[in-house]
């Protein structure tokens, strides 16, 4: 694995810009990113001061294995539950840039669905709003560039559901590209032989919440990684100013 690409770091917290193809979380033995950031932190402690792990690490949201992106660690118990409390009271803002395959019609607006998991797999599928399974998912988007297979979005999911950007698209008739658990017919990225750490055309790229201590929302910005050709880069979105909660 290449370092980690630390985008912040203080007493409190690690925020980190995530590779596609790595699980955020995994059984012991396996490789992912929390492993990783664990190896980190026990690496800036004195020799055997204590296993890894002992360290604690809060990880209050994940991002899908092929999924890159920002994500924040908690390094204190303290920073871990507050971030959980805004996220659980949807007071955390994030921003993901997406390729689509097609042209979204209308160019912007907002797409409302009910989700279900699909039991014994790791997917989900839409269902009718009144079925029991059935958890709201609703996302706004806007079109901010035209690319060779589509277009590029920046979308801000209002709830956080699983695979929630990537089966709302996808059931519109416009998948994200490399994503071919949900019909992408295109490659994105480098074509791995092990499929699972292929990466799909979704970036996490801003995040922004209140830290442990302050007054004022912060925002943390991951820059898009070489899998995005260049003539898919436009003028991005500047990072949302800071707000009082």
């Amino acid at each position: 694995m290449p370092p980690l690409d630390i985008l912040f770091e203080d007493d409190h917290l690690l925020v980190v810009n995530k590779p596609a193809g790595l699980s955020t979380q995994a059984p012991a033995g396996i490789e992912s990113l929390e492993m990783c950031v664990r190896e980190y932190l026990q690496s800036k402690r004195p020799q055997g001061a204590m296993p890894l792990q002992r360290i604690y690490l809060g990880v209050p949201h994940r991002l899908d294995r092929s999924v890159s992106g920002v994500i924040v660690f908690a390094k204190t118990i303290k920073a871990a539950r507050k971030l959980s409390k805004q996220f659980e009271r949807r007071r955390v803002r994030k921003t993901y840039l997406a390729e689509l395959e097609g042209a979204v019609n209308p160019f912007d607006g907002m797409w409302t669905d009910a989700l279900r998991k699909v039991p014994h797999e790791a997917r989900v599928e839409i269902v009718e709003a009144d079925h029991p399974e059935g958890r709201q998912a609703i996302l706004r988007y806007r079109t901010i560039d035209t690319t060779q297979h589509g277009c590029l979005l920046e979308i801000e999911p209002e709830t956080g559901r699983m695979h929630q950007i990537r089966v709302q698209s996808a059931s519109r008739g416009w998948p994200v590209l490399g994503d071919a658990q949900y019909g992408s017919r295109l490659p994105f990225g480098e074509q791995f032989d092990d499929v699972r750490r292929r990466a799909i055309a979704l970036h996490a790229h801003q995040i922004s919440f209140t830290p442990p201590g302050g007054l004022q929302s912060v925002t943390f910005t991951a820059p898009l990684s070489a899998n995005w050709p260049t003539q898919n880069q436009p003028k991005l979105p500047r990072p949302h100013a800071a707000q009082r909660e």
